[in-house]
């Protein structure tokens, strides 16, 4: 097969105004995080032009905004701000919002985000590390604790999908939360972070990623692999990927940038047509359900056209 030229659904990225202070951990005082290296080159505003700007060249019909860690005080903020910028171009046609699903305000947190039509689903960090350089989470075993899957519960309530964020050790925790919440669409964010790279690393996220698989309510983004080896070539995203859409399928297998994130190691058109030189073996059906069909049943983009294109990608 050739290398897929038909209509992209961008499964996550992100913007920022960094002139509206409301992004903690972009302030350069908290000096970033190590496992994403140095991340100044990110302390600068991020906006839809920025996004088509980087995609030119890409039929980028629309994408899936990700919450971009918002200040947690006031995460409907993030929302209304993504409700005010211009949407002609397919940017950001549908949110992933933040709420912090163990909070004593989840549940009208949760109804203030239903207001909203773009909302679709909602991210709650939980990647968790020994290392505390790599923590996302305030603490390890959040998904176990009697409150916030309460707060869960309301997230299947409202219908929304629930972008899971975990490392490989936590994979197996993944998979029996997601067993006992069978009703509800886990999406499983950046192949499930293979951040340890030595061969038993990898072996924990082999074996972690094929028992999530087992279970049909869970799928994949496959995206900003770049961030878990910085150092990549083709042929060590290859078996990557192939391990994601031969454990998931791609019917239950998406693309994702992770721009600007993913930026700090490649560039858009290097993430992108690596996902097309990869995947090039495969039909035509299943390329399409990577790169556009799964997106759009998951994310609940209906109205998404499969012809044009963002406005700067012509």
């Amino acid at each position: 097969m050739a290398h897929y030229s038909g209509p992209i659904i961008d499964a996550h990225h992100h913007l920022w105004d960094l002139g509206m202070d409301r992004h903690p951990w972009l302030v350069p005082a908290t000096n970033g995080r190590d496992s994403l290296g140095d991340l100044g080159p990110l302390r600068q505003n991020y906006l839809a032009d920025d996004y088509l700007r980087d995609a030119h060249g890409h039929n980028v019909v629309a994408t899936v905004h990700v919450e971009a860690g918002w200040a947690s005080d006031d995460t409907t903020g993030e929302t209304r701000w993504l409700e005010s910028l211009d949407k002609t171009g397919g940017v950001a046609a549908r949110y992933i919002a933040q709420v912090p699903l163990a909070g004593k305000y989840v549940e009208a947190r949760l109804e203030e985000q239903a207001a909203f039509a773009r909302v679709v689903g909602v991210r709650d960090i939980l990647s968790w590390d020994t290392d505390p350089a790599r923590r996302f989470a305030p603490r390890d075993g959040i998904m176990d604790e009697p409150g916030w899957r309460e707060g869960l519960r309301l997230v299947q309530r409202h219908g929304f999908v629930f972008d899971l964020m975990v490392f490989p050790r936590q994979l197996a925790g993944a998979a029996r939360l997601a067993s006992e919440f069978p009703n509800l669409l886990f999406v499983l964010n950046h192949c499930g972070s293979p951040i340890d790279r030595d061969a038993g690393g990898m072996q924990v996220w082999r074996d972690g990623l094929r028992t999530l698989a087992h279970l049909d309510n869970v799928a994949i983004k496959i995206s900003d692999l770049v961030a878990y080896d910085h150092d990549w070539t083709l042929d060590s995203l290859w078996p990557v990927v192939m391990h994601c859409i031969e454990c998931f399928s791609p019917g239950r297998a998406m693309f994702g940038s992770d721009f600007p994130v993913a930026g700090l190691h490649a560039t858009f058109s290097e993430v992108y047509d690596s996902f097309k030189a990869i995947t090039s073996d495969l039909s035509a059906a299943e390329q399409s359900a990577l790169f556009f069909d799964t997106a759009k049943r998951v994310y609940r983009l209906d109205d998404i056209s499969s012809a044009g294109g963002l406005a700067a990608g012509e």
